[in-house]
């Protein structure tokens, strides 16, 4: 599992405040309109060193602080590469070479995933992916991202904000599997604040010059039309695959794999008894660290403490912490559609005007939020979607209320707290059918 890169550098995010494009003040605007005297632009900058440090310690003390709560409920940590000899027996590889035997009644396999990177010359060689970011020991410079998935989104948006130039090859669609109107709203407002979109492309190569830079090539997969630049970084983000290749899961008796390696199962039991899976390396669930965690601590309820309750992954929330976030939770308005019909889905939305965005005048051309629910009766509420400051935050409470069957009607009459953004939901009451404009009048319109 991936920890959430952009939250280990807050100060990405503020710096847009200042209005960072690729390195240079843009605007000193907003910072002045609201009575700071800025410095120059020259006198802004980020210390790399001191970033990667201090999220290295961060990641360490996270490390520390997990094997010392294993220690202390006696717990013992085996640092080894394991794979199956047979159904209750794995043979653990340690670091210095020895091999140890250990038997269980019971075995979970959380070995996540690993990153994926494309078979064109170079890739290995000279490329890194998002794991590797916060470990260079200079200054990405400009970088490539391959990839437009929400690592390859995120990694960009915060690179752009600490002022280093970002380019963004996308294959397909941005964050598939998400609302694709929503995702547009997101890469619309990264290139507005200066990151590069190259549509329908993928990679070729990438060749290391005498410099130490890096030239790639790519291809536009609809002309054909192919294209190349030279970089400082090229990170690959590309997705993940899951580690279970080294497993030897024949030995096990484990075998509902699919090609990409993840483990096939309805719930978290695979298809041997005493043999379950949580996390990313199961077929089909979200990849989301907290979905991991929840899983296995209701696996470990069923198993030790006669625990029933499963692991629901429906209405799984979950934020996009690009410039500008996008929370979810629920269908998007693709799958709803799909799902339900168009006759029977009701889109309610808006876009509205942080109070935050008002003295700067900030564009709010991105801020949009939107409720796809059921036509008829009360309107359930079957998904929300935000693009806005703090979305994570915002989507996080709505998220339980769709647990509990939130429909329109109630978050209607909820009264909202004012001035957050989060209230603009229980002012939602403009439907898409209609055809009336979202826009607001004011911001208590």
């Amino acid at each position: 599992m991936l920890m959430n890169i952009n939250y280990l550098v807050p100060t990405a995010q503020s710096l847009f405040s200042l209005g960072l494009d690729n390195g240079r003040v843009k605007k000193r605007n907003e910072a002045i309109s609201y009575g700071w005297e800025v410095p120059s632009p020259d006198a802004i900058k980020i210390n790399w060193s001191a970033l990667t440090e201090a999220v290295q310690n961060h990641i360490k003390s996270v490390n520390w602080v997990t094997r010392v709560d294993l220690r202390d409920k006696k717990i013992e940590y085996i640092n080894g590469l394991g794979e199956f000899k047979d159904p209750h027996t794995l043979v653990a590889t340690l670091k210095n070479g020895t091999k140890r035997e250990l038997t269980a009644r019971n075995i979970v396999i959380a070995v996540g995933g690993r990153p994926h990177y494309p078979d064109i010359p170079g890739a290995l060689e000279y490329c890194i992916s998002s794991d590797d970011i916060f470990s260079l020991g200079h200054p990405p410079g400009k970088t490539l991202v391959v990839g437009a998935g929400y690592i390859g989104l995120e990694c960009a948006g915060f690179l752009n904000s600490l002022g280093f130039s970002a380019t963004v090859l996308v294959r397909s669609v941005p964050l598939r599997g998400f609302d694709q109107q929503m995702a547009l709203m997101v890469t619309n407002e990264m290139e507005e604040r200066g990151v590069a979109f190259h549509h329908k492309c993928i990679p070729l190569s990438v060749e290391k010059l005498e410099s130490g830079q890096l030239k790639a090539r790519w291809q536009n997969t609809e002309t054909g039309e192919q294209a190349e630049d030279v970089f400082d970084t090229v990170l690959m983000a590309t997705g993940r695959y899951a580690l279970t290749k080294a497993l030897n899961l024949p030995a096990a008796g484990v075998t509902a794999v699919t090609g990409s390696g993840k483990i096939a199962a309805q719930t978290e039991q695979t298809d041997v008894a005493h043999v379950y899976a949580v996390g990313d390396v199961l077929e089909g669930r979200p990849e989301l660290t907290p979905v991991a965690i929840h899983a296995g601590r209701l696996l470990a309820r069923r198993l030790f403490a006669d625990g029933l309750q499963h692991m629901d992954y429906e209405n799984v929330a979950t934020t996009v912490f690009t410039p500008l976030e996008y929370g979810c939770v629920g269908l998007s308005e693709e799958a709803a559609l799909d799902r339900y019909g168009e006759e029977s889905i009701e889109v309610y939305h808006a876009f509205y005007k942080p109070t935050e965005f008002f003295i700067p005048q900030r564009n709010i051309r991105n801020c949009y939020l939107k409720a796809v629910a059921e036509r008829g009766g009360a309107q359930r509420v079957l998904g929300l979607h935000f693009v806005g400051p703090v979305a994570g935050e915002v989507i996080q409470g709505f998220a339980a209320a769709i647990k509990c069957g939130l429909t329109m009607e109630q978050l209607m009459n909820t009264v909202g707290i004012h001035p957050t953004v989060a209230e603009e939901f229980t002012r939602l009451n403009i439907t898409k059918r209609s055809g009336k404009d979202p826009n607001p009048a004011s911001c208590c319109s």
